[in-house]
Order: C-alpha cells, then structure tokens, then sequence
C-alpha cells in the first residue's frame, strides 16, 4: 500500500510538473480528440491548451503546437492566453457582486454612474449594458473609423470614452433588440472602478480571482505588462505565420488573461458556490426585450443548447488569439479551448469533442459533416430575375448582390459567394460550413421587395431590394469628391477623391484599399463600409452617414479642404 502511494504521489507530481496530463491519457476517446487538434500540434505551428471537465475533475488536459515560435517554446495547460470577449463574464460578475450588495441597481440609468455620457431619447440602464440591447455603438469600430489602427496604436482609455461620449445617435432604442457591442462592457468596468475606488482588475483580483485560487488571471490594464508564461498571438502571412499582439489598454469588454486551469476553478464555482449561490445564479439570468421576448444572452454568458443539451458558453476573438469556455451544466460537462492563432475556431473544436465524450446523452442528432443535397422547386427565370439586384441591409447598410446563375441565385455579401436554391416560391437554401442558410422573399406594405437572411451566426438580417443604379460618369462621380469631417470621430477628415482609373477612393491614415462600389443612387460600399450621400434642398451633397458592422449611421459634413 505504501509503495501505490508512492507511485500515486510520483504521477501527481508529473501531471502538476506538466509532463502528463491525465490518468485518461492514451484512451480511445482522447485519442479521438488529439486527431482533431493534429493539424496544428506540431513544432511549426502555433496552437492551442485544451481542459476537458466532467464531474468536478479535469479529465483530460493538454497543449498542442507551440505556445512560442520565435523561441521553441511548446504549448502546456499552465500558458497564458488573451481570452477576448470570454473576459465579459468576469465584468459582469463585478457588476453583479456590487449589485447584489446594494451599491448599484441593474434598472438604473448608467448616466447616474457615467455623467458624461450623452442624454438620449431613452434612457439606457446597467441592464440594457449586460445584454447587449443598449443600441450603443460598438467603440472598437469607432476608433478604427478614427484612425486608431488595431495592430500598432494605442488608444487611452480616456480617448476611448470620449469617442463613445460624441455618438449622437444609437443603432438602436434601448432594450429594442439585442445587438452586440463591446462598449456596454467597456462601460461596466468603468462603473466597477467608480463605484470601488478600484481597478477593475484590483477589484476582480480581490472579489473573484484570489478567492478561486486563479493565480494566473488578470484584466490587463497595460499592454506594457511583463507577463509570465505567456503565449504570444499570431496570424497567418503567406506560408507562415506574423506576430499578432494586442496594444490595447481598454478592459470591461476584454483583455483578461488566464489558463485553461484558472478558468477550470471559475468553472467549477458555478458547482461548488465558492462566490455565492445567489450570484452565480444571478450570472445565468437572460435578458428580456421591450417585448417581453427573453433572449439568450445573460451576465457575459449565452444561454442555449446544442444537439438538446442546455449549454452555458460564450466565446472570444483578439488579435491573434481565440477563446472558448462551453459548459453542459446538467451532465456537469464543460470544455476550455484557448488558441494563440487567428484562423483557430475552439468553439467548432469543442463542440466536436462534446459530441466524442456526450454521445449516448444527447437527445438530437449531429449535424452530418456532409450537408444533404436540397432538392430545387421549379421556379421561372422571370421570378428569379425579379429578384436579382442589390440589397442593403436596415441595420448597418451590409450590401449583398444576388445575380442569376443557371437556376439558381448567386449571392456576392463581401467577398463570400453562395449560390441558393429555390426550395419554395419564395425561399432559397444553401449550405455554409455545414450550416444551413435560408433566403426568404416577401413584400413590403410599399412594395419593396425584402429579403431575410438566416443561418449566419446568431444574428438575423433584413435587407431591401435598392433602387436600379443609374451610369455614373466620370463627372457624375466628381460631385462626390471632398473632405467630409466627422465629429462623432474625434474630428476625423476623409477625402474622397477620383482616381486615375476614374474609380472613388477614401484618403485617410487606415483607409481601405478598394475604391469605392457604387450600389444605388448615393449609395457607395468598400472593404464593409458602407456610405450614404446625403443631399440639401438644392440638391448638392452636404455630407454622408456612414455605416459599418455594429456602428450604423456616423455623420460626417463635407468640409473646406483640411
């Protein structure tokens, strides 16, 4: 007995000296998981850490590919990663611990906490922040339309708020609909620091990091931050691979940095109630519309199901890193994938080991890795051309053409092609990596034809059949030259100008490359900017608004040369 010990103790201290990484190692179903990370667990690549979680015991741990590539350093379990927007959660939690304390009310306008935030129409709450249904414009795109360039500058956090503090519209009335923004969070964390007197990252050190035992968690408040053990982020360039760092200091929304180990003990307190019974459950409530229509997303936490078990989750993506915490609380389950490359998608991954390990518990059938074939209903030429045209977006002015091609519909939405077939009168289908895409026509009350896009993402998308596009000239397009300036964006100067080719291009310090497409009268789109000419009494262009995922309609008012 006293030589098993013996033995048990000498395993024990290998699986926490990171050379083994569990007494499952070698069995048939993590073997079926180290095939889907192969393709990066290798010397040349970067790669990814990976806790699988069952029944409060890691089961199963490892790292694969490369933690540094400049140094030959491999990837463990104990690496630290940037964990994007999975850091929300632990924002939300700051904001619930001081709620449930008494210090702040999740009903009361953030103006109470954030004075200089703009009055608008309706007042936006703490709780319209947490659940994405404040309509606020997402301050990441803002600072990027700026001209704060994501790789190489770094805005302060004063600069941050006053971008956010000029908006003067929203994309949405508050609690309307939900819509994702990191600004709510960025706000929240701003709230927790007012309302402590703290950092928000002294604050989660104190409330949740140090009590859990997550030694190697942090918000990081300054990318100058030495941080030990580190993975760095990086991205694909040609046939190998760039550095991808983060230089930005903002927090609430991101930049926390941690370990599939600390966040297996942030997992497990949602068991073990270490913080409290009555926050964790607070941290899992959804949010609920003007409507009274609930939606899935809670404190920083979705709340859904996958193949019909419930599943808590959220996922993030920054610079070059990539992050997923899937928790199947009812077979007290959970998965952690953090990724140091880019073009990684953990949550793919992780949902592919929870159909290994939850097999005979799921009350659905996977999705079959090759799509069946939709069967075409027979439809006119006449009623596909009717269809074919521009289309723009209602919310922020996304563009998709549909043309014709044989008997079907070939949609261009940026640079992602997708042919649809007719699968009734007025619906198309199509597969997407493995996900089905539905196109559904209908008409408005004007006559205007709509198209409802479904099946990308979580998000659904209403677009209205724009008007036919007259020829535009070469002197019909100079009308759009100029310098147009924008308050909203700290007082950022674009000139629009006529090239060589006679084609609109944007001058500005992180203009897109692309000139400018025209889509319908007064209607340009470029590299997912999408601009609205807007027009005086006398008929001659005053300015536009412009429009970008998350942040729809920043006026900008044309202006004498710069």
């Amino acid at each position: 007995m006293k030589k098993l010990n013996l033995i048990k103790k000498f395993f024990a201290s290998l699986v926490i000296a990171g050379l083994v990484f569990s007494p499952n190692y070698g069995d048939e179903k993590t073997k079926e998981v180290d095939k889907l990370f192969a393709p990066w667990d290798k010397t040349t690549s970067p790669g990814a850490a990976l806790a699988i979680i069952k029944d409060g015991e890691i089961i199963y741990k490892r790292g694969y590919g490369m933690a540094k590539l400049e140094d030959d350093i491999v990837m463990t379990p104990s690496k630290v990663f940037d964990i994007g927007s999975v850091s929300k959660q632990f924002t939300a939690t700051c904001i619930a611990l001081l709620a449930l304390e008494g210090k702040l009310s999740l009903d009361h306008d953030v103006r109470q906490y954030l004075p200089e935030l703009p009055a608008y129409e309706k007042p936006i709450t703490i709780r319209h922040l947490i659940h994405h249904t404040s309509g606020l414009r997402d301050y990441n795109a803002l600072l990027s339309l700026a001209g704060f360039r994501p790789d190489s500058d770094c805005p302060k956090v004063e600069e941050a708020l006053e971008i956010i503090c000029r908006q003067k519209g929203l994309n949405h009335p508050p609690g309307e609909e939900y819509s994702y923004t990191n600004t709510g969070y960025f706000l929240l964390g701003l709230i927790v620091e007012r309302l402590s007197g703290k950092s928000l990252n002294q604050f989660a050190q104190e409330r949740i990091f140090k009590p859990l035992g997550m030694k190697n968690t942090l918000f990081q408040d300054n990318h100058n931050q030495i941080i030990k053990n580190r993975a760095s982020g990086y991205s694909p360039e040609g046939d190998s691979f760039r550095l991808d760092l983060s230089n930005w200091d903002e927090v609430g929304d991101g930049n926390v940095y941690t370990t599939v180990e600390d966040l297996y003990l942030w997992d497990q307190a949602f068991y073990n109630f270490k913080l409290g019974r009555e926050l964790m459950e607070l941290l899992q409530t959804q949010g609920t519309l003007n409507n009274g229509q609930k939606i899935d997303y809670a404190f920083g936490l979705i709340i859904s199901n996958y193949r019909g078990l419930r599943t808590v989750s959220h996922s993030g993506a920054w610079a070059g890193f990539r992050a997923s915490l899937i928790r199947f609380p009812d077979e007290n389950f959970s998965i952690i994938c953090l990724a140091n490359l880019s073009t990684f998608n953990p949550s793919a991954l992780s949902y592919k080991i929870a159909d290994i390990y939850l097999a005979d518990k799921f009350k659905e059938e996977a999705k079959k890795e090759k799509p069946q074939e939709i069967k075409p209903f027979p439809i006119s030429e006449k009623e596909l051309l009717e269809k074919c045209g521009h289309y723009k977006e209602i919310k922020f002015g996304l563009w998709i053409t549909l043309s014709l091609e044989k008997d079907q519909l070939k949609a261009q939405l940026g640079q992602q092609q997708l042919l649809f077939t007719p699968i009734r009168e007025s619906v198309f289908q199509t597969w997407m990596n493995n996900s089905l895409v539905t196109l559904e026509f209908s008409r408005e009350e004007k006559g205007e034809i709509k198209a409802q896009l479904t099946g990308i993402g979580r998000e659904k998308y209403i677009f209205l059949k724009a008007a036919p596009l007259p020829l535009l000239t070469p002197t019909a397009l100079r009308e759009y030259e100029g310098f147009y300036e924008s308050e909203e964006l700290l007082g950022a100067v674009y000139h629009i100008f006529l090239d060589k080719e006679n084609k609109l291009r944007i001058k500005f310090r992180n203009a897109p490359r692309e000139p400018l497409q025209p889509m319908a009268p007064d209607e340009f789109t470029t590299e997912g900017m999408n601009f609205t000419f807007l027009r005086g009494k006398d008929k001659k262009i005053k300015g536009f608004a412009l429009s970008v995922s998350r942040a729809a309609n920043i006026l900008f008012k044309r202006v004498e040369k710069k």
